[in-house]
């Protein structure tokens, strides 16, 4: 957590946070346009800010798009803050946000791009427990009250059972499965058990049924012995989509409680759609 202190204590770091808060998922070019800092001084700091995992990075092509990495913030809220003052500090700011009207959330967009989900963390474990993690039943209703019926290869179907709501659907299929590496799947379909099972109205429902289907990918990366780096990239979301403001709220809950379970035995609770 020093590094992410170190990070935050400088105004022009700070700055570039608030840009990538402001509109995720932009070049180095598009960081130095926004901001009065040379392009080397922009590059360092992205770099410190990569270090601390406050800032993930997704190459698209040749471009290099950086995007607010929430993980460690959250962790040291989890840390620190207890759930009775964890509600406290939460009421304190959204009044703040909302007397300055402003938003904070994890996915952004602008008129002409669909918002994208980035998250990385580090987890004291191996590529192989943290595969299992993510695919085995035994693991994911621990931490994610989720089990997936499929036998991972790319291409095969999957049926969700997603709070001991059942979903089975043709277009729910594994997209790419390479162990102890990348594992990358469609998002489930909205049904109107699984409404009831969050407490969605009509509206949202309707809301939900109507996005297009959207996918997640996970990228494991053994760093040292014992220590994985995993990042989350959900996308596939349209302009203006409710799925992708409910994922980002869901999966820092998520992936806490994964990483808890793999480091301690013991899962967070979560409650995700």
């Amino acid at each position: 957590m020093d590094e992410v202190f170190k990070a935050l204590a400088d105004p022009s770091r700070r700055a570039l946070l608030d840009s990538l808060n402001a509109r995720n998922g932009q070049t180095l070019r598009e960081l130095c346009a926004g901001l009065d800092m040379a392009r080397q001084s922009v590059s360092k700091h992205l770099a410190v800010l990569e270090e601390a995992g406050l800032v993930a990075t997704v190459r698209q092509g040749r471009e290099k798009l950086h995007y607010l990495n929430a993980a460690p913030v959250h962790e040291i809220a989890h840390r620190w803050i207890n759930q009775f003052d964890r509600a406290r500090v939460q009421a304190l700011a959204d009044l703040k946000l909302a007397l300055e009207d402003t938003a904070m959330d994890t996915v952004t967009e602008t008129a002409t791009e669909a918002p994208t989900f980035v998250y990385t963390t580090y987890i004291r474990t191996t590529p192989e427990k943290l595969w299992r993690a993510l695919t085995e039943p035994a693991f994911t209703r621990r931490y994610w009250e989720t089990e997936f019926t499929t036998d991972w290869a790319a291409g095969s179907p999957m049926t969700w059972d997603n709070h001991g709501v059942v979903i089975a659907d043709p277009e729910q299929v594994v997209l790419e499965s390479d162990p102890y590496s990348t594992l990358s799947y469609t998002w489930h379909s909205v049904t109107p058990e699984l409404a009831k099972r969050f407490d969605w109205d009509e509206e949202t429902l309707a809301r939900l049924s109507a996005e297009p289907r959207s996918k997640v990918t996970f990228t494991i990366e053994e760093e040292a012995p014992q220590t994985v780096k995993l990042t989350v990239v959900h996308d596939g979301f349209g302009a203006g989509s409710k799925f992708a403001e409910m994922v980002s709220h869901g999966w820092p809950s998520v992936i806490a409680s994964l990483k808890t379970l793999l480091e301690t035995g013991e899962p967070l609770g979560t409650d995700v759609a």
